[in-house]
């Protein structure tokens, strides 16, 4: 540990290492650190053979968190599996997001007129080219708001709830004075390595204090009374609770299962949105659902989260409505845990620290943040513009 190195990341959290990996490929010099029961009743399998990620989130497939992993080329030794479907819950059912003109017309989410002019609306969408003025109908999405957009083709307020919250994934609605830009982007996506470059990993070492000169500045962190210096620290609010503010808590439910979520299409991979409006919540909520095909559970085992942001102290009587769509449940654990954020200011702290989890089933505001404070500590924009297309056809040649 004793050297000095640009930047010290701690924690195993998925932020901290996507930005390691992303310091690394600038060439950056980083050292990373890792940190390092009950009987299972027996009607729930072997507990070996279970695999659960306390925050689990689905990946975009046109998303940044994508753009990124191309970007560090990590995408060389994954293997991706499609979601199987992505639901809405509304008027107390479960219903398939319409992404297309086509799928809008079967949906039962609409009546007959309303479709037609959902219809319309998703065609504009799907051929909406920004550098293209003749797809633009005469609208300057940069100017025009998303609800002066949708005034335009009529749509009812059930028609924005879903296209907002389930297919656009915004978490309230100040999308709809907001440009327009920003949600069909959104729209458009929903339709269509740290160790390798230079980084030194060490791992299970016991827990780190990180060091402060006289102003204020971190120029290093200690563990087992070895110092390693740096000039900047990436880590999560735990590291420096004297530098973070709680903004709020999330309340989810683990539950494990036999089967798949019922009026899903027996689908093994599913994501359902429950918008705030349809719960009369301050807050939507989300159903998260994966299985033993994902090698996450024993054989014939299936798990669900139901996450939303804390309103109360009682998440089992919050995360009811979520939990009351997934049928049968063999057995359910409640947690609430508190949400961060950095207080302090990087500039004269040298500390740049990650927001905590939200309640999302996406990974879309967790690359957010981490662009964020890419852009913080190395002062410059990270350029995403990758053509997918030509990457994922790259990868079998790289095989």
């Amino acid at each position: 540990m004793d050297e000095e190195y640009d930047v010290i990341v701690l924690g195993t959290g998925l932020k901290e290492c996507i930005l390691s990996g992303l310091l690394s490929v600038d060439g950056l010099k980083i050292w990373k650190r890792f940190k390092g029961s009950e009987t299972t009743p027996d009607h729930l399998g072997v507990s070996k053979e279970y695999n659960v990620d306390m925050v689990p989130k689905f990946m975009m497939a046109n998303g940044a968190l994508v753009r990124v992993l191309i970007r560090t080329s990590v995408t060389k030794y994954l293997n991706f599996k499609a979601v199987d479907g992505s639901f809405v819950y509304n008027n107390g059912k479960i219903h398939k997001v319409p992404a297309t003109d086509v799928e809008a017309l079967k949906s039962n989410l609409m009546g007959l007129f309303e479709k037609r002019r959902a219809r319309k609306f998703f065609i504009y969408v799907q051929d909406y080219e920004e550098d293209d003025p003749k797809s633009h109908e005469g609208l300057d999405l940069h100017k025009v708001t998303t609800r002066e957009v949708i005034s335009k083709y009529g749509l009812e307020d059930d028609t924005v709830d879903f296209i907002g919250h389930a297919l656009a994934l915004h978490r309230d609605d100040n999308y709809l004075d907001e440009p327009a830009i920003d949600t069909v982007k959104r729209m458009k996506a929903f339709a269509r390595l740290s160790a390798v470059y230079g980084g030194t990993y060490m791992l299970n070492k016991p827990e780190c204090k990180v060091e402060f000169d006289e102003s204020g500045k971190a120029f290093g962190v200690t563990s087992e009374g070895e110092t390693a210096k740096c000039k900047k620290v990436v880590c999560d609010p735990s590291y420096l609770p004297d530098k973070v503010k709680k903004v709020g808590r999330v309340a989810r439910a683990i539950c494990i299962m036999k089967h798949p979520i019922p009026d899903t299409k027996d689908s093994h991979s599913v994501q359902i949105i429950l918008p705030k409006k349809q719960l009369k919540r301050k807050s939507d909520m989300y159903v998260f659902c994966c299985s033993y095909a994902h090698n996450v559970a024993p054989k014939g085992k299936f798990i669900a989260f139901v996450s939303t942001e804390a309103e109360t102290d009682k998440p089992e009587i919050e995360l009811k409505p979520g939990i009351d769509l997934l049928g049968p449940v063999e057995e359910t654990f409640f947690d609430i845990y508190d949400r961060y954020e950095p207080a302090n200011t990087p500039e004269e702290d040298n500390c740049f620290v990650t927001n905590s989890y939200d309640a999302t089933t996406h990974f879309e505001t967790t690359v957010k943040d981490v662009l964020a404070l890419y852009s913080k500590i190395t002062g410059k924009e990270l350029d995403l513009s990758v053509d997918l297309n030509a990457a994922s056809a790259a990868e079998p040649d790289a095989a």
